[in-house]
């Protein structure tokens, strides 16, 4: 991802926070300059170098090293935070725990999440996100799915916005036999995509579904999926909506299906600056116009998506699963996007995390 990518994706995800959006808008771009024998690609301002990965999760090759200067390039790969900010971090953990949301907030938020996703859609139309351009290359399935000689293919986006993942990815479909079911738990952002120049029923099919409600998206049975994108989605979900959601996703997918993740991870700079009055749960936030987030540890990732993790079920569906296949997927890769953003004006360290991965049925 880019640092413009980056910028907007924080942004768009609605984290409410206008202290990090502005210190992350003013990153100043490096001049572009040409690449010597002395200076690895990696390394090198010219943006013709730019996201040359031959793995996706590998997640940049800009490595920070001791002798480097931090305020050299706009953002840097793999970087763990160091002792100052983990000192900070676990001061402000202390101070949400003991300033949480009122009881009764958490049932005003909790009690119909669409309401505040409705007028957060209604309030920022579709030029409030920027693209996601990123996403073959982070998920190269989709390149080879939207190929002309792919064959039938259904792809569902569950958490579909505005459709700035889904518009991308049918500009560069060259296959006559693809389906995308876009999906948003928002009646609003639903109508923001129906309404959309490029919105074509012959190719796409824009819904309103609750991924953790009982029902399927509509148009769509049992094991008639082969991708399923989730970015930036399950995070807005409470931890007891997840095993409802687990199970609808499994439960659509063909077998071998597979599932294309991206989303917050714990230590996460927009987690590190919530204040007072937002804290639900340990890990699970309100923003500042309603909606939740959630950030991720990978071991809890893995253990959810794997079927390891008892997961407390929604009122009513405690006996769910107590009979049949347990649904689960096969970890086919999880990792951590660790990176270190920079505002070279102010001399600011901004440390960002997310959480990728590819699930597949078993």
């Amino acid at each position: 991802m880019t640092v413009d990518e980056t910028v907007v994706a924080v942004a768009g995800s609605n984290d409410g926070q206008a202290q990090l959006a502005t210190d992350l808008s003013t990153l100043e771009i490096a001049n572009g300059t040409k690449q010597t024998g002395e200076q690895p690609a990696h390394r090198s301002h010219d943006p013709q170098y730019n996201q040359k990965r031959s793995d996706p999760f590998q997640f940049g090759s800009r490595l920070l090293g001791e002798e480097d200067d931090p305020f050299e390039f706009n953002a840097w790969d793999h970087v763990e935070v160091d002792d100052e900010f983990k000192e900070y971090a676990e001061q402000q953990y202390e101070m949400q725990r003991r300033a949480p949301v009122s009881e009764f907030d958490k049932f005003r938020f909790n009690s119909d999440p669409a309401k505040w996703w409705n007028k957060f859609y209604k309030n920022n139309t579709s030029n409030f996100f920027k693209d996601r351009k990123w996403l073959q290359q982070e998920f190269p399935v989709l390149d080879r799915l939207t190929q002309e000689d792919a064959g039938p293919v259904t792809i569902l986006e569950i958490g579909a916005g505005a459709g700035n993942t889904a518009f991308p990815v049918l500009s560069r479909n060259k296959n006559p036999k693809l389906k995308l079911h876009a999906c948003d738990f928002s009646k609003t952002a639903v109508d923001v995509m129906r309404n959309h120049e490029a919105y074509n029923t012959d190719l796409m099919q824009a819904d309103v579904w609750d991924v953790a409600g009982e029902e399927l998206p509509p148009g769509l049975g049992e094991g008639s999926v082969d991708l399923v994108m989730m970015v930036f989605i399950f995070s807005a979900l409470s931890p007891l909506q997840w095993k409802k959601a687990v199970e609808n996703v499994h439960r659509v997918l063909k077998p071998g299906g597979e599932v294309c993740f991206r989303d917050y991870g714990r230590g996460d700079l927009a987690q590190v600056r919530f204040k007072k009055g937002r804290y639900l749960e340990e890990n699970f936030y309100i923003r500042g116009d309603g909606t939740r987030v959630y950030f991720f540890e990978k071991d809890e990732l893995a253990d959810i998506w794997s079927g390891k993790l008892n997961i407390e079920a929604t009122d009513g569906d405690a006996d769910a699963d107590s009979e049949g296949v347990k649904p689960k997927f096969e970890i086919e890769e999880l990792g951590v996007d660790r990176r270190m953003l920079v505002n070279r004006a102010r001399k600011l360290k901004m440390y960002r995390c997310w959480m990728q991965g590819r699930f597949r049925k078993v």
